[in-house]
């Protein structure tokens, strides 16, 4: 089978032998898988001396063959693929044997995968193959985000720093959906008018003075993922006992805090990382209650997988972007 692999340092399309369910596992033929920022930063992370893994948490597809005892799903199933490894229950933070599909996991960006078969759930019916490949890490990651950690009302209104991600896209919407104000920030123009679009109420220039344009606004909720570049800014717009929730650091980790500005302020700050499978579940009840449909940006092939990656790393995407495995 074809696959996109690091290997020693390297990014490149390989053939690999395909995969056969064990006990417990399901192969699955996938049809898309959906890129995300985590892919671009695993190579930085594993360095020149890792063997070869198969990149990759999202994707969705069809029961090829089953393993012994595996009673949840058959053959010709349609699925999508769970990344949130071992992590079954809601709870305040993952188990300690919860890890994320593609690192050290073989993932997605093959044209077969094997798994566990509890870390697969039923393709929704009204999305296509391509919506449904980009759909969970980074739908479950918004989901979290707002409503478990966040703990999002309808009489909220909630400011979200970097409108373009695949991320952002989904608390757009999930926030709309259950009737919060919505405030976003991009550098792009292009961007603010698509935000503007998908139901965002209010977009600002991540360039401007947002404590000026925020100054009749009550923002109860941050849902912060860039790091550095804008935390200090998003707390100073936040409502005194507000709410900061923290899933990623697209810019540097390390920020300044002025400790005695926070305790002063009575701020909540919560860290989150994708979530659990009752989480998911939810999710998916979710986006099936409101119709909600991922943004797509744009679809590659899997041997275009090095110019997807770059299109990825320099953000020029408003949404999802995926690799269409098979037709």
């Amino acid at each position: 089978m074809k696959a996109f692999i690091h290997e020693f340092g390297k990014l490149k399309i390989a053939e690999l032998p395909d995969p056969v369910a064990g006990a417990g596992e399901v192969v699955v033929a996938l049809r898309t898988a959906g890129i995300n920022r985590r892919d671009i930063g695993i190579p930085n992370r594993r360095g020149e001396e890792a063997e070869a893994v198969v990149l990759g948490s999202d994707g969705a597809g069809v029961i090829e063959s089953i393993g012994e005892g595996v009673l949840t799903v058959a053959v010709g199933d349609e699925v999508i693929i769970n990344p949130a490894l071992r992590w079954k229950e809601k709870s305040d933070a993952p188990p300690e044997a919860f890890d994320i599909l593609g690192m050290p996991d073989n993932g997605t960006f093959a044209e077969k995968m094997v798994i566990a078969a509890d870390q697969v759930e039923k393709k929704p019916d009204f999305l296509t193959w391509e919506e449904a490949g980009v759909l969970a890490l980074a739908a479950l990651t918004g989901y979290r985000a707002l409503f478990t950690k966040g703990g999002l009302q309808p009489s909220d209104t909630v400011f979200i720093p970097g409108a373009g991600s695949g991320v952002a896209t989904y608390l757009i919407a999930f926030a709309k959906n259950v009737g919060a104000r919505v405030i976003v920030t991009s550098r792009s123009e292009e961007k603010r008018r698509q935000a503007l679009e998908l139901g965002a109420d209010v977009a600002l220039d991540t360039n401007g003075d947002w404590q000026k344009e925020l100054a009749n606004e009550t923002i109860d909720l941050v849902i912060e993922s860039v790091g550095r570049a804008t935390f200090n800014r998003s707390l100073d717009v936040l409502k005194k006992g507000g709410r900061i929730v923290v899933f990623g650091a697209t810019t540097e980790d390390t920020v300044d805090l002025d400790l005695r500005a926070f305790f002063y302020g009575q701020y909540q700050l919560f860290g989150s990382t994708m979530g659990s499978r009752e989480e998911l579940r939810e999710m998916l009840k979710h986006i099936e209650k409101y119709g909600t449909r991922p943004v797509i940006d744009k679809a590659f092939a899997l041997d275009d997988a090095q110019a997807a990656f770059q299109y990825v790393k320099d953000s020029k995407q408003f949404g999802k972007v995926l690799f269409k495995v098979s037709d």
